[in-house]
């Protein structure tokens, strides 16, 4: 090594700030935010965003008298990712946590199987008050399945034909840019287009829950499509080729190399898709409806779902309404939730295996 070249590396090592520099600066810096707070008589919010200036300035200047500028700029876009991070998680957190307080209270074993229909008791005989969301959520659970069954047969073999047959044609191209279109459509639309379509066949006022399931299905279908598009994109045409060099079909290649290689993908936005339809509103009370009792007919008259109930529930303005609604959000989340966490399972399960 020459000269030159130990004179530069002490350059760019001549001082090294401790591992534990981040957090020491961290404490310190919300240590001097809470001083001002006592004294000036802040907030908590003032606080936290104080404390994260003081410590994103506060490294970075450490690091350029200590080490040098490559490193406290690094320390800078550090720091600022990290406080973007911290940014973004604080509305989540509140949410997530305003939800679970007031929700719990309300998730009774009475509240999660009984619907909103007053009955009698036959061991007391006197009158029960409905109170629950068994109704909502049979119907969204119902209505959200039924969109699964219209939506991802179609948005499969509507990626499959894009990727494998309509690449460089005019009509693959058609396709893309409607799906395009689709995805910016109103939820709202989607539920009139669901009314339209079943008044002009069925006559005005009609309402069913397979109304519910076709609008959801509009909004599912470019959601399924893009993501299954892009998994099966990124399967290497090295397997195409070695499937058709052995004489497997093109169609059986599909079946057997491509949608393997790729299914752990299509999954995850098939799940992405549901999260994103299960929590619409406006479609749904638009084409569906609302009911007090339970319905298990898709084709047959009115079903309750948790979001339509979410919203009733709301505009009662009564303590009771309050807390049915907070439950009811409670439970959609936790289907969310479980939703995403089957996802992963699913994927982890199906994934191409990579080593020998």
């Amino acid at each position: 090594m020459s000269a030159v070249d130990i004179s530069r590396s002490e350059r760019l090592y001549s001082g090294r700030l401790p591992a534990y520099a981040p957090y020491l600066v961290l404490l310190t810096a919300f240590a001097a935010s809470g001083l001002l707070a006592l004294l000036l008589g802040w907030g908590l919010v003032a606080f936290a965003i104080v404390g994260g200036l003081i410590a994103v300035v506060a490294l970075p200047a450490w690091s350029a008298v200590v080490e040098n500028r490559r490193a406290a700029t690094d320390r800078l876009v550090t720091s600022v990712i990290w406080a973007a991070f911290a940014v973004t998680l604080v509305p989540l957190v509140w949410l997530v946590w305003v939800v679970i307080s007031k929700g719990i209270p309300a998730i009774t074993a009475a509240f999660l199987t009984h619907d909103m229909v007053q009955r009698l008791d036959p061991v007391t005989g006197k009158l029960e008050a409905g109170g629950g969301l068994e109704h909502a959520l049979i119907g969204t659970l119902l209505v959200t399945l039924g969109a699964i069954v219209i939506s991802v047969p179609i948005g499969l073999f509507t990626a499959i034909y894009l990727v494998e047959y309509g690449k460089n044609n005019r009509v693959g191209r058609i396709i893309t840019f409607l799906v395009d279109v689709m995805t910016g459509i109103p939820s709202i639309v989607a539920g009139l287009f669901a009314l339209a379509l079943f008044t002009l066949i069925f006559g005005v006022g009609t309402r069913m829950g397979l109304m519910g399931s076709i609008a959801l299905s509009l909004l599912m279908i470019p959601t399924v499509v893009r993501s299954a598009e892009e998994m099966m994109r990124l399967v290497p045409n090295d397997l195409r080729e070695a499937s058709y060099a052995l004489g497997v079909p093109k169609w059986r290649t599909i079946v057997k190399v491509v949608i393997p290689t790729a299914l752990g993908g299509i999954i995850t936005g098939v799940v992405l898709a549901i999260s994103r339809v299960i929590g619409e509103t406006a479609p749904l009370l638009v084409a569906v409806g609302a009911a007090e009792a339970v319905n298990t007919n898709l084709v047959n008259g009115r079903m309750m779902t948790l979001p339509v109930f979410i919203m009733t529930q709301y505009l009662t303005a009564t303590p009771e309404g309050f807390a049915r609604a907070w439950g009811g959000a409670l439970i959609l989340i936790a289907i969310v939730m479980v939703l995403n966490l089957v996802a992963r399972v699913i994927s982890m399960i199906f994934a191409p295996k990579t080593g020998r």
